[in-house]
């Protein structure tokens, strides 16, 4: 397996967006609290799962990314 070299301006993005899928699952998961239709919270409930599986990838990158940077 290749093991990548991130520089720093990718790992500002990966960053970025992980902020960004912290909000979205976040909401998701508050809505689910308030809508009453079973079938759109299923959808926000696989939403929330789906950010919190994305979310341990950009992990894993931004691991990755602290290792180059030392």
């Amino acid at each position: 397996m290749i093991n990548p070299t991130y520089t720093m301006h990718e790992l500002l993005e990966a960053h970025e967006i992980a902020a960004f899928k912290t909000v979205c699952m976040t909401k998701s998961k508050t809505m689910q609290a308030l809508v009453t239709d079973p079938e759109l919270k299923l959808i926000l409930q696989q939403d929330a799962s789906m950010s919190s599986d994305q979310l341990a990838e950009l992990a894993a990158v931004l691991n990755k990314g602290k290792e180059t940077l030392q």
